[in-house]
């Protein structure tokens, strides 16, 4: 311990791009930050420009909704998703700790095992494979390599990226973005070109409304958990509302225009995706070869640019369990744990890939709305004040963890809608749609804030 209360990560890096990174989830000293806030805009604009992005956007469409509805519901959903970014961004910079590490404020140090392994799983497992699938599916097209050694070659690049660490992550999402943000550009000039925005319909209206809007932020969303990791190597005197503007900034763009793409597509020829289908194929269908050939590459690209965040991040949350490991293998073998499990459910969901996507984005929504409501109810009520001290002490604030979990069990309980469950109300309301995410949120806000209000005033 220093005299500020935090752990600081021992070990030399500085901005060296492929030295390994030191460490795992301490805080980072101040001779070690290094950086600009406004590259914060690539962080987070990258990872989005890959074909699960358009992908999630198709769905609204399938759904049944008409065109203008779909471009509703991702505006709906991406401005929640980066809003929270743009808040929980801000924090990097003043602690130089990871995002799930804060959360040891309101879910104390025992109790802040639970949403970490939520987004441990999450992220470092479920996002992994989502992505990783896009990729194998883009590279297979390209090369005419099947799709399991395809799968093989995207997951061991990603791997070996996110075990080198933080610096060679930011170069990656740096350097790639011009030519990820041109290729699919392009591709979506002739998309929207090429679509019919005046298609018939056939919405299950507020459901499958309901349904899409949970699909679209449980997307956006996803990232949220991430939001500090990036942010945490900038230097104090980098403005933190600048930081936060930079991150929101570039998920809203990337993920709003690709997803619009993805809906603009399907009325233009783009065909539904069952089991045993490649969906890549489908979408470079309706583009010049030579444009496909190159949109293939950005996709397989695009994944890299997303998986290499999911993982890194996935194994900083693995960490904040308290898992104990020596420094030098602490974030390599993390990666593995979750490398392992991530290339057999990548290989499992391409099965049937717009199904288990579906369900995985809400599913992602359900526990993000709790942890984000007792989150931001936990900073509200501490109107500023400093929770350095709250990250590596043994202390405990039970009322985080009741919060999110009575929140997260009421409201997938009464409002989820999905293939493997549905809750009380959808059951006997079929067109009733999903808001277990802003159920959910809502419930422990005002729950963390009835519970721990005076404990936590009385500790600012």
């Amino acid at each position: 311990m220093s005299n500020s209360d935090l752990e600081f990560r021992e070990g030399e890096y500085g901005e060296s791009v492929l030295t390994v990174e030191p460490g795992g989830i301490e805080a980072i000293p101040d001779k070690d930050r290094h950086g600009k806030a406004k590259q914060l805009f690539a962080t987070w604009m990258s990872p989005n420009l890959e074909f699960a992005t358009i992908y999630v956007g198709a769905l609204g469409v399938f759904f049944g909704l008409s065109f203008g509805e779909a471009v509703i519901g991702i505006l709906i959903g991406n401005l929640l998703g980066a809003a929270a970014q743009y808040v929980l961004t801000q924090d990097g910079p003043r602690y130089g700790v990871p995002q799930m590490v804060l959360g040891r404020a309101a879910f104390g140090k025992i109790g802040n095992a639970l949403p970490s392994l939520a987004n441990a799983g999450a992220a470092g497992i479920g996002w992994f494979a989502v992505n990783s699938a896009s990729g194998a599916f883009a590279l297979s097209t390209l090369t005419h390599m099947n799709e399991v050694t395809s799968l093989v070659i995207i997951v061991i690049i990603q791997v070996v990226v996110a075990a080198v660490g933080h610096n060679l992550i930011q170069s990656v999402e740096r350097y790639l973005m011009p030519f990820l943000a041109i290729v699919f550009g392009f591709a979506a000039v002739i998309a929207l070109t090429t679509s019919h925005p005046n298609s018939p319909s056939h919405p299950y209206f507020p459901g499958a409304f309901l349904v899409f809007v949970g699909a679209i932020y449980g997307y956006a969303a996803g990232w949220n958990p991430f939001s500090a990791d990036y942010a945490r190597y900038l230097p104090k005197s980098e403005d933190p509302k600048q930081a936060g503007k930079s991150a929101a900034l570039g998920l809203f763009v990337s993920a709003t225009v690709l997803e619009i793409v993805g809906a603009a597509a399907v009325t233009g020829g783009m065909a539904d995706y069952g089991p045993k289908t490649n969906p890549v194929t489908s979408f470079v269908a309706i583009l010049p070869t030579w444009l496909g050939k190159l949109l293939l590459l950005g996709i397989v690209l695009g994944s890299v640019c997303a998986n290499v965040l999911n993982i890194y991040s996935g194994s900083m949350s693995f960490l904040t369990i308290g898992i104990n490991i020596h420094a030098k293998l602490r974030r390599a073998l993390a990666i593995i744990v979750f490398a392992i499990p991530g290339f057999f459910l990548a290989k499992w969901a391409m099965n049937d890939p717009k199904t288990h996507l579906e369900n995985f984005l809400l599913v992602m929504s359900y526990w993000i709305g709790p942890w984000l409501g007792v989150f931001l109810a936990d900073k509200l009520l501490r109107k500023g004040a400093s929770v350095e001290h709250f990250l590596f002490t043994k202390r405990e604030n039970w009322a985080g963890p009741f919060s999110f979990a009575v929140a997260t069990a009421l409201s997938i309980w009464l409002f989820a809608n999905q293939k493997f469950y549905t809750g009380v109300v959808p059951k006997h309301n079929g067109n009733f749609g999903d808001i277990a995410f802003p159920v959910g949120f809502a419930i422990a806000f005002l729950l963390y804030s009835a519970i721990a209000g005076k404990k936590v005033i009385s500790e600012r």
